[in-house]
């Protein structure tokens, strides 16, 4: 019980690491150094273990979960984040696999009766969400925050899809560096280019959010992931994530005084509802 507490804790509380991050640095540059910074650690964790790297075709199934899956995603995700509340941008990358369902029966794969329920439910949830923050008034930040994150939370879905053959083939911690890598590198061109100027101070709020976001869960984080794996499930573990959402807002609203309006509230219910059915289905 306390390892799925810890698991849930972590993972909801790097969305709020994020914003915190998000709104005095440039995103973009910040996720850069965020992710250079990680890849010495993860490197000599990968030399430590002497596990073999990504072979043939799945160094480029690697590649994209790298550039799209990782950096693309949270490429997005913290941009949306220095506009929206962290909770929202929680909920709102967590319908990542309702793209991969999508993903996957395009490319017929069959999916169980409770799974398209869920699928249905999970993006009625999200139009649900979607209406009822238009009929209250959309700013146009919010609308861009918005969309920005399911822009994310369908990049996550393109890699997951491109590197879930290779999944059993390749270490854990050797996919994590490959796809840090990766990341650094998209990251870092994107930030060249739209990313604006680099930072150039820092309050002891961002240093702590960035090492947070770093070490706890990029290194530490992956670190308990594969261990909830292992104890639990990869099915569990992912119905775990489930809970990141709910901890992000109640995070967000007890410390940085962010507030998610009632239909917010609702079509997350319906959409983590749904989500539910789709991990149960399979």
């Amino acid at each position: 019980m306390l390892l799925a507490t810890l698991y849930v804790l972590m993972w909801g509380s790097a969305f709020n690491a994020a914003r915190i991050v998000a709104l005095e640095w440039p995103p973009l540059w910040a996720l850069a150094i965020r992710f250079a910074g990680v890849v010495p650690l993860l490197w000599l964790i990968w030399r430590w273990r002497r596990v073999p790297f990504a072979q043939g075709s799945d160094r480029w199934r690697l590649a994209v979960m790298g550039g799209f899956g990782m950096g693309g995603y949270l490429a997005c995700a913290w941009v949306a984040s220095a506009h929206v509340p962290s909770g929202l941008v929680a909920l709102l990358a967590a319908c990542s696999p309702l793209f991969v369902a999508l993903g996957e029966a395009w490319r017929g794969q069959r999916l169980a009766p409770l799974g398209w329920l869920g699928l249905g439910l999970g993006w009625i949830g999200v139009a649900t969400l979607g209406l009822l923050r238009s009929a209250d008034g959309l700013e146009a930040a919010e609308a861009w925050g918005i969309g920005l994150t399911l822009c994310g939370a369908f990049l996550q879905a393109v890699g997951v899809l491109a590197y879930a053959p290779a999944r059993a083939r390749m270490d854990p911690w050797s996919a994590n560096l490959g796809q840090t890598v990766v990341a650094s590198v998209v990251l870092i061109a994107l930030a060249g280019l739209i990313g604006g100027p680099l930072p150039r101070t820092a309050s002891p709020m961002l240093i702590g959010g960035m090492l947070y976001a770093s070490l706890v869960v990029g290194v530490a984080g992956y670190a308990l992931f594969f261990l909830v794996i292992r104890r639990f499930g990869a099915s569990n573990a992912a119905a775990l994530q489930l809970m990141a959402p709910p901890v992000a807002a109640l995070l967000g609203w007890s410390f940085m005084e962010e507030r998610l309006a009632w239909g917010d509230l609702l079509g997350g219910a319906i959409t983590l509802a749904g989500l539910l059915l789709m991990f149960r289905a399979r």
